[in-house]
């Protein structure tokens, strides 16, 4: 098992200033670029130590809220490449449909590949919706957004003996040629995030990482459907290595204190998607499976207290 030190880099002294959304309009006056510094100090010194101690590391990007002040990885990864040694530096996500460029993407990425002497894992991910409109982008093609871009990336990074000319409904190119390409060969390893069956069984045909947060009881469907996808591009089961869990654990030395402790921990993501109810859900952002499959979610945690909020979960529902 794989283990990565994680930060959103936030700045939680705006947490309580929020009036009612933590995401796109929150004044950035509640910053204070001074003690913002300070923050980000200290978030690379974790990594570092991270990285002494053979821990890997993960980071992310959002865009106009003040629970993640990383929005460009891209300069996050290069720090990293240069001050760490030996840990993997994993990106999840990366939100490449909301990316105008990706030719600049993939240069960029190999670049971080190269001066890491091949440490860097790339995590694709269409984003989260309140970050449309600060993107200028119509939800409704989100998602054709995304498999382009991946499928240009892809291209790019594993193209070496000429240009080539590229031609698709949102990006056009002509004589693609990055430089440097990517240490690892063919390209670094790709991760991406999903909550639903039908993308995890395409990337199990991609035999991609998949990563899932908080899925609770519905991750063994999810699980089943990457297998269903990997098996039926010709390989064998798929490995531990090509799945991802990102949950939130408590431990202490009593059941009273974890569970003091994990309502601690899970205030974060009870209020970190705090958002102006407009930004929450854009039409077209999500398929209409994916909005059933929330609804159902959330109808079934109003009817279960265990799902509202408990850290304590029967060993039954991660046999995955």
């Amino acid at each position: 098992m794989r283990v990565f030190q994680f930060t959103e880099q936030p700045y939680p002294d705006a947490w309580d200033k929020h009036q009612g959304s933590l995401r796109v309009n929150l004044p950035n006056r509640l910053l204070d670029p001074v003690h913002a510094a300070d923050l980000f100090h200290r978030y690379y010194d974790e990594w570092q130590l991270a990285d002494e101690l053979g821990i890997d590391i993960m980071i992310n990007e959002h865009h106009q809220t003040a629970t993640c002040m990383s929005a460009t990885c891209v300069v996050t990864l290069a720090v990293l490449s240069r001050i760490t040694k030996r840990a993997r530096l994993l990106v999840l996500g990366y939100p490449i449909a909301n990316r105008p460029d990706p030719l600049r993407a993939a240069e960029e990425l190999a670049t971080i590949d190269v001066i890491s002497r091949g440490r860097l894992e790339m995590g694709f991910v269409k984003g989260v919706p309140q970050e449309v409109p600060v993107a200028n982008l119509n939800p409704v093609f989100q998602n054709q957004r995304f498999w382009e871009a991946h499928d240009f990336i892809i291209k790019a990074m594993t193209s070496h003996d000429e240009p080539f000319n590229w031609e698709s409904e949102n990006f056009n190119y002509r004589q693609v040629n990055i430089w440097p390409r990517p240490y690892q060969q063919p390209h670094p390893p790709v991760w991406s995030t999903t909550g639903s069956k039908p993308t995890a069984e395409k990337l199990g045909r991609l035999g991609y990482t998949m990563a899932t947060l908080g899925t609770g009881y519905g991750t063994r469907p999810i699980y089943d459907a990457y297998r269903k996808g990997y098996m039926e591009a010709g390989r064998g089961a798929p490995g531990p290595e090509h799945f991802a869990y990102l949950g939130f654990v408590a431990v202490a030395h009593t059941e009273a204190e974890a569970r003091r402790i994990g309502e601690l921990v899970l205030a974060y993501p009870r209020t970190s998607g705090i958002v102006h109810p407009p930004f929450r859900n854009p039409p077209g952002f999500l398929s209409v499976h994916d909005n059933v499959r929330i609804l159902r979610a959330r109808a079934g945690r109003a009817a279960t207290p265990r799902m509202a909020g408990s850290c304590i979960w029967p060993r039954a529902a991660f046999r995955i």
